[in-house]
């Protein structure tokens, strides 16, 4: 079955049997009757076999992902029982937003390589979403939702934003009664991609983003960190990037944080914003990708930490509405 799956491929990325046969070092005839047996056991017709051209059936097009898939999984299991007893070496290529990996990524890789020395990453920075075939990428941690097709998704730690603003700022221009009274205030405001999405709350102005006043745009949340931090006015960043100017009070969560809870991962809406990391599958770097992304999970945590320590923080340090 195996070699059959492979011909088949080969077979639908070449468009041509003897382009097919002479890839796989097999004659026509020999790919022609494993095909022919591939249709008799599914009693289904896969492929339109023309004299130049050789193209799908609608139930080839149906077929063709899960023998991909079927493949990568057996790669997949082949490569993890081969590295069971062999220790982890060589090199991971991995890809991370900037903000996150200044502040998360680069100390859980550093634990990871303390963990297993004889690895070695390569972090490439950047905010743009890479093809991980193309750049030859093991691991992507993306922030956002998750993604569809081929790639494979693993949920590192919830996603979301939190309202914060500086002591100072508070201080001179009063707290925010609630979300809709946000349009009071100078917000701090991304330029770019759906800037004002950023201040849509749920059940305030019929779900629609506030209008928000904005004397202060960029279009790097690090710069509107720290003017935020500056006192320049009130920011809506994620999570992870706003939690450590929570502990050191630097900064203020202006409404109350919702209550941390454990969801299992057969929960979580594929369409929640979220960290992930992303690997293609069928590599072979697989196991050490895996290895990767279970020391991640294990590093942030459930809760992640960063939610935890601004908990603690926020709920000590946010005035009582």
């Amino acid at each position: 079955m195996i070699d059959t799956l492979h011909c088949l491929l080969a077979v639908v990325e070449h468009r041509s049997l003897s382009r097919a046969a002479t890839q796989l070092e097999m004659s026509v005839s020999s790919v022609s009757r494993k095909l022919d047996a591939l249709e008799a056991q599914l009693g289904a017709r896969l492929l339109v076999r023309g004299a130049r051209q050789v193209a799908l059936t609608d139930a080839g097009e149906r077929f063709l992902p899960r023998a991909r898939n079927m493949l990568a999984e057996l790669a997949e299991g082949m490569a993890a029982v081969q590295d069971l007893d062999r220790e982890p070496r060589g090199v991971l290529t991995v890809t991370a937003p900037a903000g996150f990996s200044r502040l998360h990524a680069a100390p859980a890789i550093a634990s990871f390589l303390a963990r297993y020395p004889s690895l070695e990453v390569e972090l490439l920075v950047g905010d743009s979403v890479v093809d991980l075939a193309e750049q030859r990428v093991d691991v992507a941690i993306r922030a956002g939702v998750a993604p569809s097709g081929e790639l494979v998704a693993t949920r590192l730690a919830p996603q979301h934003r939190v309202v914060s603003a500086s002591p100072a700022y508070l201080e001179c221009h009063g707290w925010p009664a609630s979300p809709a009274s946000l349009v009071q205030h100078q917000c701090l405001t991304m330029v770019g991609k759906s800037p004002r999405a950023w201040w849509r709350f749920e059940g305030v102005n019929q779900n629609q983003p506030l209008p928000v006043k904005a004397a202060f745009r960029c279009d790097d949340t690090d710069t509107l960190l720290h003017a935020a931090l500056a006192g320049a006015g009130i920011v809506h960043l994620a999570n992870w990037m706003v939690s450590d100017a929570i502990v050191a009070g630097t900064l203020v969560p202006v409404f109350p944080m919702a209550p941390l809870a454990r969801t299992p991962a057969a929960r979580h809406d594929p369409a929640e914003s979220a960290i992930h990391a992303v690997h293609m599958p069928g590599r072979s770097s697989h196991a050490k990708a895996q290895l990767l992304i279970g020391h991640l999970k294990e590093f942030f945590g459930d809760p992640p930490y960063w939610d935890v320590a601004m908990e603690k923080a926020g709920a000590a340090k946010r005035r009582a509405p």
